[in-house]
């Protein structure tokens, strides 16, 4: 079966085996990262995945968030990926909101957006077909990038009490 994405892609159903070779392929790549690449602490495959979605959580060590995890999401036709960036903020909500739309324009492959209990987090998807090694190399690269160069200044916006009360405290 095939279908037209939203951007007029063409996805395709892919078969089982496909699928298969598909998780093994993500696995070795996760393998050879956790070896190469410093950036990786740790992956894991979800034991509680659903039936129809294979999953892994991705460790992943930053400068500005210390760690984080990727989230990677394989079902048949896409493979969605995402990250938990922060909680909901606290001050400047507008000026917040405003401020992730704004960043919105400046990532390619990733979006921001809200998630439960109006969390941040970065979220993106790509059809299952074009899963390769450089492809993941891509993800992992965008939402790294994107939550080093917007996690400190969104914090400093969606909790500024917060940092001025630090601040106080520290001199």
């Amino acid at each position: 079966m095939i279908v037209h994405s939203a951007e007029g892609e063409v996805t395709r159903l892919l078969t089982e085996s496909e699928l298969e070779s598909l998780e093994r392929e993500i696995e070795r790549w996760l393998d050879l990262s956790l070896k190469e690449n410093p950036l990786l602490s740790a992956f894991e495959r979800d034991p509680d995945e659903p039936v129809g979605e294979s999953r892994w959580f991705i460790r992943v060590l930053g400068e500005e968030k210390d760690i984080f995890t990727l989230r990677f999401m394989l079902r048949q036709r896409m493979l969605h990926y995402e990250t938990y960036v922060m909680p909901a903020p606290e001050d400047n909500i507008e000026l917040f909101f405003e401020n992730l739309l704004i960043r919105n324009r400046k990532i390619v492959g990733a979006t921001f957006c809200l998630g439960e209990e109006d969390a941040v987090f970065l979220i993106g998807a790509i059809p299952a077909s074009t899963v390769g090694p450089n492809e993941l190399d891509r993800i992992l690269g965008t939402l790294w990038m994107a939550v080093e160069q917007n996690f400190k200044s969104l914090l400093k916006i969606g909790f500024a009490t917060k940092f001025v009360e630090s601040k106080k405290e520290n001199k």
